[in-house]
């Protein structure tokens, strides 16, 4: 079959990935949707099973530091489009291991764009009809003050905006503010983010960037607060909660992003940024106690009969107050809204881990334990 685009989609076996693969797969059967995954511990193959057999699915097992795979891949499969997911995402770890972060987040992403440019520059019709795709996160932009600990009214007005909807401060991360990273995480992202810019400007390659707050939903593995948190309250097990709990996040529903994507590949301009973010701000603290009043509901618990298990533990190193994001130009340009209230999505969303079970049980087995330790253990 002669499909209309390959799209190579790097880190499709992680959460979001995953996510953005069975969107492509599912939506578009006359693209080929190439998943290339080196499978750490956060790529998990089982995120796909419902898809694994389409026909226009395929799975390849490569690093993106490995340049001549990366050459090798992009010629096997002749990609026209790439959509770069792969990356090491968790701050915690960047804390610890900061080596690695630059190791994948920034020359993996410079092996990918420089196998991508010779590929491209090599076919008759060079750049034409080609994207390179770059998604990044909001934690590029540094921190924001939180100057109405209390709350007020936001800015923002969706189809999902809830009543209670409020911000938490009267600045917001728009496209063209200046980079600012604090964690070696967001330093990595930054770095890989300047390179794909350079790449256009330098060499003419149609790129594009994203900035993406915190995605939630099915498939995440359990470093992340709601999976974590969902696992051990169903296990009666403390939930460590970094100090006064009152930093601030946006959260954007995983399929909403996925769509965003989808908008953004197709209809976005080239060499543009565009900010995706759920136009909503929770406190952490105040998520916490929506996720354990949801899941003690859905298993049929007293209301607060788990409240007892918050544990505040040492804050992380470095840990910035306020992140909040101002999507209001993919709103504009491009009418992408997310779908779901926040409270909407974390039902979903519990409900998911919890009917799910085994697949947490597996992702949690053997070296998760040590990870959970290693993490919160003597805090």
């Amino acid at each position: 079959m002669e499909y209309k685009h390959v799209l190579l989609i790097t880190g499709g076996a992680g959460f979001i990935g995953c996510t953005v693969v069975r969107h492509f797969v599912n939506k578009y059967p006359d693209y080929h949707i190439i998943n290339l995954d080196k499978l750490t511990y956060a790529g998990n193959l089982a995120n796909l099973k419902d898809i694994e057999d389409n026909a226009n699915y395929t799975f390849v097992k490569a690093d993106i530091c490995d340049f001549p795979k990366m050459r090798e891949v992009l010629a096997q499969y002749h990609v026209d489009w790439i959509i770069n997911l792969a990356g090491e995402t968790h701050v915690d770890r960047s804390i610890k291991e900061p080596f690695v972060f630059a190791q994948t987040n920034v020359m993996g992403t410079l092996s990918l764009l420089q196998a991508a440019k010779f590929y491209w520059e090599e076919l008759p019709e060079g750049y034409e009809g080609k994207r390179f795709y770059h998604i990044s996160t909001d934690e590029v932009y540094g921190a924001l003050n939180l100057s109405h600990p209390e709350g007020i009214p936001s800015p923002f007005t969706t189809k999902a905006s809830a009543e209670q909807h409020k911000a938490y401060g009267t600045e917001f991360f728009t496209e063209d503010r200046k980079y600012q990273p604090h964690s070696p995480y967001s330093a990595s992202k930054a770095s890989s983010d300047h390179f794909v810019r350079s790449f256009h400007d330098t060499y003419g390659m149609p790129i594009i960037v994203t900035n993406c707050s915190n995605n939630y939903g099915p498939y995440q593995f359990p470093e992340k607060l709601i999976p974590l948190f969902v696992n051990n309250i169903r296990h009666r097990k403390p939930l460590p909660v970094y100090g006064d709990g009152q930093q601030v996040r946006d959260w954007l529903y995983v399929e909403d992003h996925a769509r965003a994507i989808d908008l953004i590949i197709h209809e976005g301009k080239i060499a543009d940024t565009y900010n995706i973010g759920g136009f909503n701000e929770w406190k952490n603290i105040d998520i916490v106690k929506l996720v354990i009043k949801t899941v003690d509901r859905l298993l049929g618990r007293p209301e607060g009969v788990d409240d007892d298990l918050i544990t505040h533990v040492t804050d992380r190193l470095g840990h910035d107050v306020r992140y909040a994001i101002d999507s209001r130009k993919l709103q504009r340009e491009l009418g992408w809204e997310p779908s779901l209230q926040f409270e909407e999505g974390i039902e979903k969303t519990v409900k998911w881990y919890l009917d799910n079970q085994d697949w947490m049980d597996n992702v949690t087995s053997g070296d998760y334990m040590k990870y959970y330790d290693d993490m919160y253990k003597n805090r």
